[in-house]
């Protein structure tokens, strides 16, 4: 049965804007790298004509520049939009009224399809207060993002009292992390008839096969303090693996660790910058990985030793 937001049937793959924005947590702080609007634009319009219409971007990506972008470039069209609120300290309703508002200002008067809690910060107070916006038709449906099993149950409780269900949950997972399928988490939307949303599933690029012991990331930058060089290399043999493996499948790298993704009855969130991105999205409709090709994948992975997590997560 295929994955659905608001009866709006979702492709395989979301599509990442965290690379998109410049400036405080955009493009050159957690990438090393820099944004050319011109491409992101035409890469969208790609994606789009391949049916790749749901678009993740949240509030905290470049400050609010990621969902500038995306919402230029998706003025004329209908696309599904994943967004995120990041909930203060203490539970203050006007700070989720004011971020939803200028979210949906800065994406062209899109209304988020679904609208995250980014962290389980005061998880009752703002789950309940998202429900009156869900009330108001200001968002389309409610997600949760970076919550344990424990969490994600006491938000369906909640939103289950006025009648809703969770829309979503989204959490950090890849070959290199797999929290969420080791605490019931991904079982329990499948149970539940919820989406699961993969993020970091390439690991910021870690699981392309771009770099190595040798060519490593930029260093002033969040995956290269999170993958030096040294780590690297001890992934080297999962990359033989995923090359070996995808060889069979004629997949590339990246494209078997979102196959696998895939395999495990998630949907991964693919950043895409360039138009080769997208065109390497593609050949995902038709990946069919064997059991024995998923076990030993996850075999390897977890013969590198190498598990990265941030400070935020608490689920594995």
């Amino acid at each position: 049965m295929a994955n659905t937001i608001n009866e709006k049937e979702i492709p395989i793959v979301a599509i990442g804007t965290w690379a998109w924005g410049s400036g405080l947590n955009g493009s050159r702080m957690i990438f090393g790298t820099s944004t050319d609007e011109s491409i992101l634009e035409e890469t969208f319009n790609m994606a789009v004509n391949h049916g790749l219409v749901l678009w993740d971007t949240a509030a905290i990506y470049g400050m609010g520049t990621a969902e500038r972008i995306l919402g230029e470039c998706a003025e004329n069209e209908e696309i599904i939009i994943s967004d995120k609120f990041t909930p203060t300290r203490k539970f203050n309703p006007m700070s989720i009224e004011k971020s939803l508002s200028e979210s949906t200002k800065r994406l062209n008067g899109k209304i988020p399809d679904i609208y995250w809690l980014h962290m389980p910060k005061n998880l009752e107070q703002n789950i309940e207060y998202m429900g009156s916006l869900l009330k108001q038709r200001k968002i389309g449906s409610i997600g949760v993002s970076n919550c344990s099993l424990e969490e994600i149950e006491r938000a369906e409780r909640i939103l289950n009292d006025s009648g809703y269900s969770l829309a979503g949950v989204q959490n950090h997972y890849s070959l290199l992390y797999r929290g969420s399928e080791k605490m019931g988490i991904i079982e329990w939307c499948h149970q539940h008839g919820v989406p699961f949303f993969a993020y970091m599933a390439l690991e910021q690029g870690a699981l392309t096969g771009r770099f190595d012991g040798r060519n490593g990331f930029p260093i002033l930058s969040r995956r290269g303090l999170a993958f030096p060089k040294r780590k690297l290399k001890k992934l080297e043999m999962l990359y033989d693996e995923l090359k070996n493996i995808g060889e069979r499948h004629n997949l590339s790298i990246a494209q078997m660790a979102m196959a696998w993704a895939i395999s495990k009855g998630t949907v991964p969130i693919v950043g895409v910058t360039k138009p080769y991105h997208v065109q390497a999205l593609e050949m995902l409709n038709h990946a069919e990985l064997s059991e024995d090709e998923i076990t030993q994948l996850e075999l390897t992975a977890e013969k590198t030793g190498i598990k990265v997590s941030g400070f935020w997560e608490r689920y594995g």
